[in-house]
């Protein structure tokens, strides 16, 4: 019991020491992360893109594969976490863990001193934004979630939000998760809460704001081909426009 008592000071003070640590990374994160924020009158030579926010349930990864095989774009969604990744040289389950998630302080600071695999969520953001900077410089993607319309400047490309009533999306994910109504109803206010966190933490965004968005589809209406169609014919005329602007003679 002594040895407990000696013992739980010295806990205790790790974990401050582990909390100060995280909280200055987190900041230097944030650092990074704003630094590779693109100066719209200044943007890169990034190729086009397609950002694809979505509601939980909406379908947005089978409407974001339908664009990308409409276009003859690449597809990143769920495989972009292959990448990160690699680019974190950490096994992919560990990705899930964070990806689009709330964050947890515990989790961040004493899993990470734990277990060095575990990846907290400032360092998954970082390596996050890398990758997805460097897929779109060479262009011709679409992108599903994960902020990536926040790292790019929209001149280059295209940000679309896809939503659809709840009951729409209740079932859908009871169709196709086999999930009973309260449990679809749980997993979908779920998964919404920490995509929204995360981009409110790191991104200090309202991911549900249409403002941020050149397009906001209600599959509901469409059915995912339609809404999917209506995308692609978006994201044609914005570039024809933004084509047409460019070539018009100055002054």
């Amino acid at each position: 019991m002594k040895d407990q008592t000696r013992e739980e000071p010295k806990i205790v003070a790790a974990a401050e020491r582990r909390m100060h640590d995280w909280v200055l990374n987190q900041e230097m994160a944030a650092q990074s992360l704003h630094s590779r924020r693109i100066d719209p009158s200044h943007p890169p030579q990034l190729g086009p893109y397609i950002a694809i926010s979505r509601e939980a349930g909406a379908g947005g990864s089978e409407i974001a594969e339908i664009v990308g095989h409409e276009l003859g774009w690449e597809v990143l969604d769920k495989n972009l976490l292959d990448r990160v990744a690699d680019e974190c040289r950490v096994s992919r389950p560990m990705l899930d863990l964070v990806d689009e998630t709330k964050a947890n302080w515990a989790y961040d600071i004493l899993g990470a001193w734990l277990d060095p695999q575990i990846v907290p969520h400032e360092k998954y953001v970082v390596h996050l934004s890398r990758v997805v900077m460097a897929a779109a410089r060479r262009g011709s993607v679409v992108f599903v979630g994960r902020g990536a319309q926040f790292m790019l400047p929209r001149g280059c490309g295209m940000a679309v939000r896809i939503v659809a009533p709840e009951k729409y999306r209740i079932d859908r994910a009871m169709r196709l998760s086999k999930m009973d109504e309260t449990a679809a109803g749980r997993f979908l206010a779920e998964t919404d809460r920490g995509r929204h966190e995360f981009v409110e933490r790191f991104f200090r965004r309202d991911i549900a704001d249409p403002h941020w968005y050149d397009l906001v589809v209600n599959v509901e209406r469409l059915g995912p081909a339609g809404a999917a169609e209506c995308i692609v014919a978006a994201y044609r005329r914005k570039m024809a426009d933004l084509e047409a602007t460019a070539s018009r003679p100055s002054g």
